[in-house]
C-alpha cells in the first residue's frame, strides 16, 4: 500500500458546483486520500490547516473569490456554558452516553434515515441505503468512534455522533438525532457533551468543521465561545464574539 507523507501527498481539485451554504455561489474543494500507516499523522497535519475528513478523503474549500467557509474549533478548557446551554444540559441529564467502535447497527440506520428525511428532505442523503450508511461510518483510516445517546441506560437510541479522535481533542464528523425530540435541542447537547469529554480527557479542542457567518445552517457555531478560526498563514486565531454574531 502506498504511504503518503506531507511531502508526497497529491492534492486534487473538484469541478465547480452550486454552493450548499450561500445561494448563487459556486464551490470547489481541494482534497486528497488518507491511506496507509501515516494516515492519522496526515489527517492531523491537514486538520491543523483547515481540512476536514469525509470517509477516506480529507478536503478543504478552494472557491475562487470566496473564503466564507472557515474551519473552527472550540477551546474546551475555557468554555463556560451560558444560561441557555445549562438549560439544554439539564433537559438531557437522563441521557446515557456510550462510546462504541465504528460498527453500524440497524437501529442507528433507522434513526439516521428519520433524521435526514426530516432535516434534509429532498437531499441526496435521503437516498442512502444501509450499505451507504455503513460505508460512511466504517470507511475510516483514522481513529474514530461512534458516540451513542439513549433515553436511560437501556432506552431507545436518540442521537449518534461519528467522531474522530485527534491528538489534541475530538473532531465531530457527522451527527444525527431523533427529529421528534426537537424540544431537547439534541444537536446542541451533542456539542456540549463533546466539550465535556474533551475536558475530562485533558485535551484542548472540539473541532466543529466549517463556520459560515452568513449561512443560517452554519452561523450557530459562533455561539460556542471561545472559538478559534483557521486563517491560513495566520494559523488559528480567536473569533471575536461580536464579529461572529454570538
Amino acid at each position: 500500500m502506498t504511504e503518503h507523507t506531507p511531502e508526497t501527498t497529491q492534492l486534487f481539485l473538484t469541478a465547480s458546483m452550486p454552493c450548499p451554504y450561500l445561494p448563487g455561489r459556486q464551490e470547489r474543494k481541494l482534497f486528497t486520500h488518507l491511506t496507509g500507516r501515516r494516515a492519522s499523522n496526515l489527517h492531523h497535519l491537514l486538520s491543523e490547516n483547515g481540512f476536514r475528513r469525509s470517509q477516506n478523503l480529507i478536503y478543504r474549500p478552494a472557491c475562487e473569490g470566496c473564503c466564507a467557509c472557515q474551519s473552527v474549533r472550540i477551546v474546551a478548557g475555557e468554555f463556560e456554558p451560558s444560561r441557555r446551554f445549562r438549560r439544554v444540559l439539564k433537559a438531557n441529564a437522563e441521557l446515557s452516553v456510550t462510546v462504541r467502535p465504528t460498527q453500524v447497527t440497524s437501529e442507528q440506520y433507522e434513526l439516521f434515515h428519520r433524521y435526514v428525511e426530516s432535516r434534509h428532505a429532498g437531499g441526496g442523503m435521503t437516498q442512502m441505503s444501509f450499505l451507504d450508511y455503513e460505508y460512511m461510518v466504517e470507511d475510516t483510516p483514522v481513529q474514530s468512534v461512534l458516540v451513542e445517546y439513549r433515553m436511560g441506560e437501556d432506552g431507545p437510541l436518540v442521537a449518534v455522533a461519528l467522531t474522530d479522535v485527534m491528538p489534541d481533542g475530538l473532531s465531530m464528523v457527522y451527527s444525527f438525532y431523533e427529529p421528534s425530540l426537537a424540544h431537547l435541542s439534541l444537536g446542541t447537547f451533542l456539542i456540549l457533551d463533546h466539550i465535556s469529554q474533551v475536558k475530562q480527557a485533558g485535551l484542548r479542542y472540539v473541532y466543529l468543521g466549517y463556520w459560515v457567518k452568513d449561512s443560517p445552517k452554519m452561523a450557530y457555531k459562533a455561539q460556542y465561545q471561545p472559538l478559534e478560526v483557521q486563517r491560513g498563514p495566520l494559523g488559528w486565531v480567536r473569533l471575536d464574539p461580536v464579529v461572529g454574531g454570538a
